[in-house]
């Protein structure tokens, strides 16, 4: 028993080194305490809810986050704010961490695999957000590649209102972003909850630009929203907008009909 207490009390020992090393910026130390404790002490969370990854990410020491991945830690942890060590790299910006978050190989823990998993990538925090989302917020274009490339849906809506990253984008004004989503597969005509697409944000916040990049993808014109607008709708007015999109001022029914050429 006493054997039994000794062993508890020196791996919570270990434990508290180790956030104090990460948290003081003393790697070695670190390392050394990842190497000598178990995968569920280097899993236990602080009052915020926070790991070791989720710290060693925050504080971008890649070689701490990796050697925790390797050694096969649960990445899928989740912060007070709902936030993933994955959400954190993102919003970081580290996309040296975000590819070590991403590894796919044995680890030296009883040759278990780590438990990243493609379910990760869809995880939202309690702001209703993916890390593809946030990267899109950011307007990190090689992170966003590289979460889409390791299986995050390009698609994914948020919690709240039902944005897709592209949605987001357009919101953002961000032009080669919406570029970019739309070069990697994104559907130009995907609706939030309220039945908007991004051709209605961009008519709606007068974007020209994007509304032109959005029309020359494919995006319906005439889609409706649940308050029964399209895109014509909203550029009312907006002679720009407007030579974008389909004459339709003849409605049989309330419904536009559209000349073809």
């Amino acid at each position: 028993m006493a054997e039994a207490l000794f062993h508890k009390l020196s791996s919570f020992v270990s434990f508290r080194l180790l956030h104090l090393a990460i948290i003081h910026c003393v790697p070695y130390i670190a390392l050394c305490c990842i190497a000598e404790l178990p995968v569920e002490a280097l899993e236990i969370q602080n009052d915020l809810f926070q790991t070791p990854l989720h710290l060693s990410v925050y504080l971008e020491q890649s070689l701490v986050v990796q050697a925790l991945v390797l050694k096969g830690v649960n990445t899928a942890l989740q912060d007070r704010s709902g936030n993933t060590p994955l959400h954190l790299a993102c919003e970081q910006q580290s996309l040296e961490c975000t590819q070590m978050l991403l590894i796919q190989e044995p680890t030296t823990d009883n040759n278990r695999v780590a438990r990243n998993s493609l379910q990760d990538l869809q995880l939202q925090n309690w702001q209703g957000l993916t890390c593809l989302h946030i990267s899109t917020l950011k307007g990190n274009l090689q992170l966003m590649t590289l979460l889409v490339k390791n299986g995050a849906d390009i698609n994914v809506q948020d919690g709240t209102s039902g944005k897709t990253p592209l949605h987001l984008a357009v919101e953002n004004h961000d032009e080669i972003a919406v570029k970019h989503l739309l070069q990697m597969g994104a559907q130009v005509d995907a609706q939030m909850y309220n039945g908007c697409t991004p051709l209605h944000l961009a008519v709606g916040r007068k974007d020209t630009t994007i509304a032109a990049v959005l029309c020359h993808s494919g995006a319906d014109t005439l889609l409706r929203n649940m308050e029964d607008e399209t895109a014509q709708d909203l550029a009312d007015g907006n002679d720009d907008i407007l030579t974008l999109l389909p004459f339709d001022d003849l409605k049989i029914s309330g419904k536009p009909v559209v000349c073809s050429s």
